[in-house]
């Protein structure tokens, strides 16, 4: 059966013999993907501070904002996000921050940095399995950065707005994994693997099961059709026929001739 010979009702038809073989793909995947984000997946926290790219203490006595300037340090935080994310930010915080038992290249994985454009604002997130750890190390990137960033540009124009509070009054939930979205994702895919297995069999099914397909396939009408029965069937098949065979052996049903 080829997929260009089916019409809407013959897709309906095959999704209908397989259902229960598509609802058991969903299910079980559903349920390991349930399974998986609760109580194998370790949930991971985030931190954030956000940095400010502002004037430098000589162009902060002028009564007038420098527009010039502004759009200089805004072009800046292109040069500082990446420059947070290198070894001369990152080595330093790993020397001086012996408690996080951590290198710079693990580090790097953990930070990202974001900006909105044309602000001169920047968010610094780090994330970790441990709410309090990734608050600590988001902290210390960002004081460290402050403090590296005058000897590697000569200026003094960052500040930090706000600091990560290490032990906040509601601890903040997980950001991974998200159950909800894992589990959508997971009944898709499982509701695609369960329909493209359906038309698969379908497909490769060649055989002729009813008077239809025999019309449809080889233009024939069918004369005659042999059943098939079950043992309940056969069962009561036979049952019959003995019956019919005592009835016919009894001498009720026996004349004799004169």
């Amino acid at each position: 059966m080829s997929a260009q010979e089916l019409d809407l009702r013959d897709y309906f038809q095959i999704i209908r013999k397989r259902l229960w073989m598509i609802v058991s793909i969903v299910v079980v995947v559903c349920l390991l993907a349930g399974i998986y984000s609760l109580y194998i997946k370790k949930p991971v926290y985030e931190a954030s501070t956000k940095i400010i790219v502002n004037q430098t203490p000589t162009q902060a006595v002028g009564t007038q904002l420098d527009l010039n300037q502004i759009n200089t340090n805004i072009q800046l935080i292109n040069t500082y996000k990446e420059i947070i994310k290198t070894p001369a930010i990152l080595d330093v915080v790993a020397k001086d921050y012996p408690q996080f038992n951590t290198t710079a290249e693990e580090l790097l994985k953990t930070v990202n940095v974001s900006s909105v454009n044309n602000t001169q604002v920047m968010t610094l997130v780090v994330r970790d399995n441990s709410y309090q750890r990734a608050a600590e190390i988001v902290n210390a990137i960002s004081l460290v950065f402050k403090q590296e960033i005058p000897s590697l540009f000569s200026v003094e124009n960052v500040s930090i707005l706000n600091e990560a509070k290490v032990n906040p009054p509601v601890k903040p939930g997980p950001v991974e994994p998200n159950v909800v979205l894992n589990l959508a994702i997971a009944f898709i895919l499982s509701l695609m693997i369960g329909l493209g297995i359906a038309f698969l069999l379908e497909y490769m099914d060649d055989t002729i099961k009813t008077e239809a397909d025999i019309e449809k396939y080889l233009g024939l009408s069918t004369i005659a059709m042999i059943t098939r029965l079950g043992q309940e069937e056969i069962k009561h098949t036979e049952t019959q026929a003995q019956t019919l065979s005592r009835k016919a052996g009894e001498l009720d049903h026996v004349t004799a001739a004169k």
